[in-house]
């Protein structure tokens, strides 16, 4: 929504023999990354897990009164951009699910994914983006969150789609990770026609994808210029699944 950051609360659960160590360097992570980005630890509980670590974040900001970038401002005609490469972390969480080994480094937005603040604050300043949101569920669902609340449609184009290079030898992640695959946490968002859309911005690579349209529906149109529907198969949190 392209606000500030101002408090997090943690609710944390832990097995009775979970190693001490393990909370240390949790701790540690959790306050080095809310010091990076002027964040206070307000409050939060702990309790005993029966099993496994359960941990809730909440974290609250602020905006501008009246500047709060929405997800309802996209209009047809609107271009679609997305921020950095999408479907590295999916790409991670494929790997582990066969029972290969992954190397950290080779995966760094799932293992070390980085908040787009600087981004969000630049692009409502510069009243640049009409409507946006992140892409925690993945760009078919959350392309579909956005023109729900806007009332529109959109059609994106494959070709253009920024897709992560991971592992190694570096290889180009597949398509349909970079349509769905979520917890990437880039921006996505929209810009009114005749606006320049800077090929960099808060040092963040952006990439035009598409563009918004009247009619309702998604749409993706492939090298060969065919359209099909392209549905939102990212995550949905009360799917029946």
């Amino acid at each position: 929504m392209g606000g500030a950051p101002i408090a997090a609360f943690l609710s944390l659960a832990i097995p009775r023999d979970l190693r001490q160590s393990w909370v240390d360097q949790f701790t540690h992570g959790l306050l080095g990354l809310a010091e990076r980005y002027s964040v206070v630890l307000a409050g939060g509980d702990t309790a005993q897990s029966p099993g496994g670590v359960l941990a809730d974040i909440v974290v609250v900001g602020s905006v501008p009164k009246g500047k709060t970038v929405l997800r309802s401002g996209a209009r047809p005609g609107d271009r679609i951009v997305i921020s950095g490469e999408l479907g590295g972390s999916a790409a991670a969480i494929r790997r582990m699910m066969t029972g290969e080994k992954v190397r950290l480094r080779q995966y760094p937005r799932h293992f070390y994914p980085e908040a787009r603040i600087a981004l969000g604050q630049t692009l409502r300043q510069a009243r640049l983006a009409t409507s946006m949101i992140d892409t925690s569920d993945g760009l078919s669902t959350d392309l579909s969150h956005l023109c729900a609340e806007s009332g529109v449609g959109a059609e994106i184009d494959a070709a253009l789609i920024p897709r992560a290079r991971v592992g190694w030898p570096r290889e180009v992640v597949d398509l349909d990770l970079a349509l769905h695959g979520g917890e990437d946490y880039e921006l996505l968002f929209t810009v009114a026609a005749g606006k320049m859309i800077p090929p960099r911005l808060a040092g963040v690579r952006l990439t035009q994808i598409g563009s918004i349209t009247r009619s309702r529906g998604i749409w993706l149109r492939d090298r060969s210029g065919a359209r099909r529907k392209l549905p939102p198969k990212g995550w949905e949190h009360f799917s029946e699944s």
